[in-house]
């Protein structure tokens, strides 16, 4: 049963797009159908993570807005993040999921139960994982692995059923 899922951010939640005004203000677009995902894994019980190699207010923000607890920016060692993440929340690699787009996430793609990653991703990163998205990053690509947890874990189909 995957009890935690981890995202990376660039990439992942959003497009890997990022935009800079004139005064320097960074902007990002998040993907509302991913939201919404994020807030019914949590419902059913996942514990959701943001590791990402970037600090972005931007993405502090989001985060907040999501309730997401465990959020790590700016992090060069996304292994060690990891391992001090499931050793304060006791979990094991079995029970946790990964979603990475590039090389600086293959180390913890190649630690947990269930590696995923984005349609827009790199073959080489597509022929490392174990779940391939059928969507971009920032396009519902997190949804997609979301649902799939959810009927992994035997809970999709009521939850679906409650939002009819």
């Amino acid at each position: 049963m995957i009890n935690l899922l981890i995202l990376d951010v660039d990439g992942v939640l959003t497009d890997g797009g990022i935009i800079y005004d004139e005064k320097g203000l960074e902007t990002k677009r998040f993907n509302v159908k991913d939201g919404l995902g994020i807030k019914v894994a949590q419902k059913a019980g996942v514990e959701i993570a943001i590791i990402s190699g970037r600090k972005s207010k931007v993405t502090d923000l989001r985060m907040e807005e999501l309730g997401i607890k465990y959020v790590y920016t700016g992090i060069k060692d996304k292994l060690k993040c990891y391992e001090d993440l499931i050793s304060e929340l006791g979990i094991k690699d079995e029970n946790v999921a990964y979603m990475g787009d590039d090389l600086n996430d293959m180390a913890l793609l190649n630690r947990v139960e269930l590696s995923a990653t984005v349609a827009d991703s790199f073959d080489y990163m597509k022929e490392n994982v174990k779940f391939v998205a059928t969507r971009s990053g920032g396009n519902g690509a997190v949804r997609e692995l979301i649902e799939e947890i959810l009927e992994r874990n035997g809970l999709w189909s009521e939850i679906k059923k409650s939002f009819f």
